[in-house]
């Protein structure tokens, strides 16, 4: 099998001729590489089974956590932003306005000794969350204003969307590798927006409001999958790292989550590709639920940050109808464990989701570059070579 064919049986619960290995995220190698068709090229070279990230990187500074297509303001929006160094705040607060014809939005975030932006704040990022003294968005005033930010991508990020897509998918063909495309975006979008504990609170208090975020935020996602659909992309990848159950109940996943995912699934089907979805915590109870939502992967299976996880009972309740992708902790087991954690976190991987159904995966990254994390990387996969040569 090709890469490809080995990643598409898996995900579509088959049993291909081996496990195979693909890193959801491999920061570490990526930042040595100048490009993707590189990164596919070291990956193969390693043995794995490499994929082609269309449109998943490098994403722009001022939505570094939202891959796809660039995001894009109504020419209308004037952006204001500054500095404020205020007394008795022990860091710097930087402010930052959009001023848009229906309001503005205004924000404000500490600028902590790790902020990694300068003077600057990102539209959709995960560093603002923790930081933020006011979020952009605070009550119902700020959606129609809201609206002029999530506008559909412009023509010429299309034109250059189609030219960049036609060489990936070349290169894929040529190497026999598996074409993803994403990041889809729902209830981590409104995470950026209004913050994690604001969130959660509008959804018990205001639960309506929530709705009308989800639907301008629904709405605009579509149109940001819709060309990787229209192009062909044999995956599409929504994120959902803010959507498991360590937040959320079941109650308010199945109303605030269940439905845009049941529908990004639907047309993700419709164009003749799977449909992936990322949740690295809380994945237990989801199950069900994912499996009705048509969910054909869930990306993300980690036996150590996940205090919920059982992979064996994942297994049985996935019943080879949900594909499973991971099973060794990157960060913990990878970046800082022993060879032999590393080498036994592999195989009860192996033994507990394999054969059928399952990638395995460091989850969710490896990034630190350093001799003793690439001598793990190295056990890692000479450890899987072992199990499927045996």
């Amino acid at each position: 099998m090709t890469s490809k064919e080995r990643l598409l049986a898996a995900i579509s619960g088959d049993r291909p001729d081996h496990v195979p290995c693909s890193f959801m995220i491999f920061r570490a190698l990526r930042n040595r590489c100048k490009d993707i068709f590189e990164f596919a090229e070291r990956q193969l070279e390693m043995g794995l089974d490499a994929r082609m990230d269309f449109g998943i990187e490098p994403a722009p500074w001022y939505h570094a956590d939202l891959h796809g297509l660039p995001v894009r303001f109504h020419p209308e929006v004037e952006i204001r932003e500054w500095r404020e160094d205020r007394p008795g705040e022990r860091y710097p607060v930087l402010c930052k306005e959009y001023v848009t014809p229906a309001g503005t939005l205004r924000t404000e975030v500490y600028r902590t000794e790790d902020w990694p932006y300068g003077d600057r704040v990102p539209f959709m990022e995960d560093h603002i969350v923790p930081r933020s003294l006011k979020h952009l968005v605070t009550g119902r005033e700020d959606v129609e204003p809201l609206r002029y930010l999530l506008i559909p991508p412009a023509d010429e990020d299309l034109r250059r969307f189609v030219e960049r897509y036609r060489k990936v998918r070349k290169f894929a063909e040529d190497k026999g590798l598996l074409v993803a495309g994403g990041w889809g975006v729902g209830l981590d979008a409104l995470v950026w927006l209004c913050g994690m504990e604001e969130l959660l609170l509008l959804s018990m208090d205001d639960p309506e409001f929530v709705d009308e975020l989800l639907k301008l935020v629904g709405d605009w996602n579509v149109e940001r999958m819709e060309p990787f659909l229209d192009m062909g992309v044999d995956l599409f990848v929504r994120r959902g790292w803010y959507e498991g159950m360590d937040l959320w109940s079941p109650s308010l996943f199945e109303r605030f989550v269940f439905p845009y995912l049941k529908g990004e699934a639907e047309l993700v089907h419709q164009a003749g590709a799977k449909f992936g979805y990322i949740v690295t915590s809380g994945v237990m109870p989801l199950v069900r639920l994912l499996i009705k939502a048509g969910v054909d992967v869930v990306i993300g299976i980690d036996p150590v940050q996940d205090r919920t996880m059982d992979m064996r009972a994942l297994k049985e309740r996935a019943g080879g109808r949900l594909a499973l992708w991971g099973g060794v902790n990157g960060f913990i087991t990878v970046e800082m464990g022993s060879a032999e954690e590393v080498r036994r976190a592999v195989r009860e991987a192996l033994d507990t989701l394999g054969p059928d159904g399952f990638v395995l995966s460091p989850v969710d990254n490896v990034r630190e570059d350093r001799p003793e994390v690439w001598r793990n990387v190295e056990v890692l996969v000479e450890t899987w070579k072992e199990d499927v040569n045996a």
